[in-house]
């Protein structure tokens, strides 16, 4: 299981923890924030490009075709009805030339990214509210 943790620092700032490494998440200034990091639907598109940096870069090393260089920009349109994100482009670059079997295995790769297949099948996900009492809040 995978687990982070999300706590409220101040405004619409938010500091997230997982393991030993923490990030921060705040809203631009015209929606309340001071810009000191990034939006979650934007860690959405981080999560889903470093994924997908991650297989391309496996993929190319394993195969002794490259040990640095790719890159991946991660766009998305903001829908309505309801809000979300959708039409989602991985853009890979690759920093060698490909034979077409190698590009079609780099591909393939890129489509075995846990974030990807996790968009692809909607995952149940279930909200849980704990009432915090005011006097443990001061405690």
């Amino acid at each position: 299981m995978m687990e982070v943790k999300i706590t409220h620092l101040d405004q619409v700032k938010f500091a997230i923890q997982s393991r030993s490494h923490s990030i921060l998440c705040d809203q631009p200034a015209e929606n309340g924030g001071e810009d000191t990091g990034m939006t979650p639907p934007e860690l959405l598109l981080a999560s889903l490009g470093s994924c997908a940096a991650f297989y391309a870069v496996e993929y190319l090393r394993t195969r002794n075709l490259a040990q640095s260089g790719v890159e991946v920009t991660v766009t998305a349109d903001k829908l309505k009805q309801p809000a979300r994100l959708g039409n989602f482009y991985v853009h890979v670059v690759c920093p060698v030339s490909l034979t077409v079997d190698q590009t079609e295995g780099l591909i393939r790769s890129v489509h075995h990214c846990l974030v990807h297949n996790t968009l692809l099948a909607p995952p149940e996900i279930k909200i849980e509210l704990a009432i915090v009492e005011p006097a443990a809040i001061h405690s």
